[in-house]
């Protein structure tokens, strides 16, 4: 089987969309969303229906959590806490019964999916470093984690009496003795110095990873950001992957 894993589109319709028509090329047998389909961008309503539409598991995000009033926006700090009170004022009743449907979580085959940390996933813990790791490999029964939520791709394998490995995302071959966990980077808002949109598709026969860069219009999703009136530094941050 060949998966898709996408995550954190962040209302990016011009990304998305780039996203699954690269998908498409690919020839996967099915697509896997991580949630924030929402935040910060201005195509909320289009970026979920669209999810709906084409994947197979859509899991909840914070932002998502955070518009259907499971947790409060005051923790965000000031630029995502207007995006966000902006796209809870811009959701219409469907696409709030779009999110609704959405998993926290969900195990798939040899495969565990979350947004955050799998450890206490309704508590957005973010993965950086090996300590991290610790607790998400503790609380995970699967042999790969694949999560978003940084927005920066990332591989951690667990090792035995001492800390996980920790590496930027690059495609391999997971060893099948090993243990995972995998950030799949962002499709709408990447941060790790390269503005182009970022995916995982996984093949489980050969345990293939390959993480895919997708060129898509930048400019065009900052012009309906400016004219949404949203946050500078949110726009700005698009053309320079930061």
């Amino acid at each position: 089987m060949k998966y898709g894993l996408i995550s954190d589109i962040h209302a990016n319709l011009e990304a998305l969309t780039s996203v699954l028509s690269d998908l498409e090329k690919q020839r996967v047998d099915s697509i896997h969303c991580l949630g924030d389909v929402i935040g910060y961008g201005a195509d909320p309503e289009a970026c979920l229906k669209l999810i709906q539409q084409t994947c197979d598991t859509k899991l909840l995000g914070n932002h998502e959590y955070a518009a259907l009033g499971l947790q409060s926006v005051e923790q965000f700090n000031e630029a995502a806490k207007a995006a966000a009170e902006w796209t809870q004022q811009t959701l219409n009743e469907d696409a709030v019964a779009i999110m609704a449907d959405f998993d926290l979580d969900r195990a798939l085959d040899d495969m565990y999916l979350v947004h955050a940390s799998p450890f206490e996933p309704n508590r957005w813990h973010y993965v950086f470093a090996a300590e991290d790791a610790i607790r998400g490999f503790g609380q995970m029964k699967q042999d790969l984690g694949f999560f978003g939520h940084s927005h920066i791709p990332m591989i951690l394998r667990e090792r035995p009496d001492t800390l996980p490995h920790v590496r930027a995302g690059h495609t391999f071959a997971a060893d099948p003795e090993g243990r995972y966990l995998i950030n799949v980077g962002s499709v709408g808002q990447p941060r790790d110095n390269d503005p182009r949109a970022c995916y995982v598709v996984y093949e489980s026969d050969e345990r293939d990873i390959e993480f895919h860069r997708v060129e898509y219009d930048i400019a065009a999703a900052q012009r309906k950001m400016s004219k949404a009136s949203l946050p500078e530094t949110l726009i700005s941050r698009l053309s320079a992957g930061i």
